[in-house]
């Protein structure tokens, strides 16, 4: 398997091509903007076809029409270009299709939007945060198995420095399991009941009605067995930690450096990542978080995932916040908090500090 230096928006791209996808549509808006221009320099030669759209709203009714077709297609843009997508989302959830959506967050980190989503009704999108280029490529692949598993949309979480970063990475198409498609709106016609349609109300082929309680009964049902079966996390040197330090994406790899070197040093700090930003993996980190007195916060804004993080402890620690709005002058979000040093004097702050 060879491996090859790669920037982030091109290592996603061609995962993604690996894994199947086949249609790709956006609006370019940095740091989006590359992984935009990598998918149009690599689809057409594996048959495929990328649309710069006229905009996010135009790009996501785009890839909406492909998916419906049971095509592994794909969107995404930042936080901003997701924020016009967001009526789209909740019906692409109800119609029950297999979407993935790329997040490559502009500014502050986007959790509450990656997490809350601003639509409309009862929904939930699988969301997926890497931690660096060589995880985003296994996680990507995994990304439209787990759409078509739970035909639910699937976020994959990245900012400006994933999708700028250069890795040595080696793109392979992963084992991925194959699953009915047979819901797909393809145009081909069934012996009763007509031909194949998808639809974000609850309407079934030959059904006289809709019995609009019941379809979003099934729905909830389906959620809550998502939240269920995929959270995913990990954790390093928790069992002893005085200190538990949580983080997720990008900035997580600071943290997991920072708690690296002091536990060289003697210093009883642990690292918590949640993977799955929904869903949140709160059972694991009440576990990790077991014999901490403290629990600190690593995000790159005002206070957004700690709201998970004190719900999945209840009390049991003290949750404090060493995080916060850090940008630079084009806004792209490589601001001061993405320094080592800096990373590691907030951790070590959170460490001395009496509990209140």
């Amino acid at each position: 398997m060879t491996r090859r230096l790669m920037e982030g928006s091109e290592a996603l791209a061609e995962a993604a091509i690996a894994a199947g996808c086949r249609f790709f549509a956006g609006y370019p808006m940095t740091p989006f903007t590359e992984l935009l221009e990598a998918f149009a320099a690599k689809l057409p030669a594996a048959g495929g076809a990328c649309v710069n759209a006229e905009s996010e709203i135009e790009a996501v009714g785009m890839a909406w029409g492909a998916a419906a077709t049971g095509a592994r297609a794909a969107s995404g843009s930042t936080g901003q270009g997701l924020a016009l997508m967001q009526e789209s989302f909740s019906e692409l959830v109800r119609a029950e299709l297999p979407l993935v959506v790329f997040n490559m967050a502009r500014g502050q980190f986007d959790y509450r939007q990656a997490t809350r989503g601003g639509g409309h009704g009862d929904y939930h999108f699988l969301v997926l945060a890497p931690l660096d280029v060589r995880e985003a490529v296994e996680l990507v692949q995994r990304a439209f198995e787990l759409a078509e598993k739970w035909r639910n949309p699937v976020l994959l979480y990245g900012d400006y420095l994933l999708a700028h970063t250069a890795e040595a990475v080696a793109i392979e198409a992963l084992p991925l399991a194959a699953y009915d498609k047979g819901w797909a709106a393809d145009g081909t016609g069934r012996a009763r009941g007509g031909p194949r349609h998808v639809s974000p109300i609850g309407m079934q082929p030959g059904a006289k009605g809709i019995d609009a309680e019941a379809f979003w009964q099934r729905l909830a049902a389906k959620h809550a067995q998502m939240a269920a079966e995929e959270a995913r996390a990990e954790a390093e040197h928790a069992a002893d930690a005085e200190l538990l330090v949580v983080a997720f994406g990008s900035l997580a790899r600071f943290a997991r450096h920072a708690v690296r070197e002091l536990r060289r040093e003697g210093a009883r700090v642990g690292f918590f990542r949640p993977i799955t930003l929904w869903p949140f993996p709160g059972e694991a980190l009440a576990l990790a978080a077991a014999g901490s007195r403290r629990v600190a916060v690593l995000e790159q804004n005002a206070g957004q995932m700690i709201d998970d993080v004190r719900l999945a402890l209840l009390g049991r620690s003290e949750v404090v916040p060493i995080g916060g709005i850090s940008t630079d002058a084009h806004g792209f979000g490589i601001g001061g908090l993405f320094d080592p040093a800096e990373v590691r004097a907030r951790i070590e702050g959170a460490l001395a500090r009496r509990v209140a």
